[in-house]
């Protein structure tokens, strides 16, 4: 009798104290608080806002404005200015980027979230179904470009052009120009540029004569009323952007500014981003997750600055 209340009375203090342990630490969880703005990309954004309502839901104290305002814009206008801590971006820093924020005190620490497919979309009913980087070029480039369908291939449509697609303060821009035109920045003029990508869905969607281009992601939440091309034979997705086989993929990052982690709850939203870029919900998204060694390298050069900032 005495054994058994003796064992009883031990597990109730074990209880007792984990109970405790729990209650310190939830309560620890709950006093975080503060604003974490960030800008940046709109092919980032929405892994970003996922990852934000994740972590709100835990830490609902804790603030995190986000804008979609491109890469460019992101940096030029918020991060390096030292008004947001963290830029997403779809494409690295550059040189002149990086130095503006240094002079300003900001060292930008970056990581790489996820892998894109850069998709080129046009009508449902547009009558072909792949195109080429010659012919991309052909269309966007800034000298003589295509004005109808019908120059670019003379069994396509004998009608003029719409195009649609992010401005030059986009990374996306940055990236498709490099790449197709074969200078960053190197574009014709006379298209709609804008930084919502769901405005290029509905202009394509509603157009048969219309041409757009954005992060996979958007394709993959429309492609009910949207067709991706085919880039040199190769479909834009998952598998081949992480194959390396689709000649539009490219890399995702964030830039967090290591001034901000002094801040703990900038420390543990970082933390708790890259904990989940090898996630499902990346996929599930429209990108291709880190994998295991990418996260687990990404979290030991977060935790060296987060030391380092101590």
């Amino acid at each position: 009798m005495k054994k058994t209340f003796l064992f009883v009375s031990l597990m109730l203090m074990a209880a007792a104290l984990l109970f405790a342990g729990g209650s310190q630490e939830a309560a620890g969880d709950a006093e975080l608080s503060g604003s974490i703005k960030i800008a940046g990309s709109s092919t980032v954004y929405p892994v970003t806002i996922a990852m934000a309502e994740e972590f709100s839901a835990l830490h609902p104290a804790v603030e995190i404005p986000i804008q979609s305002t491109g890469s460019g814009g992101g940096f030029k206008n918020f991060f390096i200015p030292g008004s947001t801590v963290i830029n997403n971006a779809s494409r690295a820093i550059k040189e002149e980027e990086l130095e503006a924020a240094r002079a300003n005190g900001i060292k930008p620490l970056e990581f790489q979230v996820g892998i894109d497919a850069v998709t080129v979309v046009v009508n449902k009913d547009f009558p072909a179904d792949e195109i080429s980087i010659e012919q991309l070029a052909h269309i966007w480039r800034p000298e003589n470009p295509a004005r109808k369908w019908s120059d670019v291939d003379p069994s396509w449509p004998d009608t003029e052009i719409e195009l649609y697609g992010p401005t030059s303060a986009s990374g996306t821009f940055d990236f498709f120009t490099e790449e197709v035109v074969g200078e960053g920045g190197a574009s014709r003029s006379d298209y709609q540029g804008t930084e919502q990508d769901n405005t290029i869905v509905q202009a394509v969607s509603g157009s048969t004569s219309a041409m757009g281009y954005f992060g996979m992601a958007y394709y993959l939440e429309n492609k009910d009323i949207i067709k991706a091309l085919k880039v040199n034979g190769v479909m834009p997705s998952i598998e081949s952007a992480k194959a390396g086989d689709y000649v539009l993929s490219r890399p995702l990052f964030i830039y967090v500014a290591d001034n901000a982690l002094d801040r703990p709850e900038v420390v543990e939203f970082v933390r708790f981003y890259l904990e989940r870029t090898g996630d499902e919900m990346i996929k599930e998204i429209g990108y291709v997750p880190m994998t295991k060694a990418d996260v687990e390298q990404n979290l030991a050069k977060f935790e060296e600055a987060v030391k380092a900032a101590r």
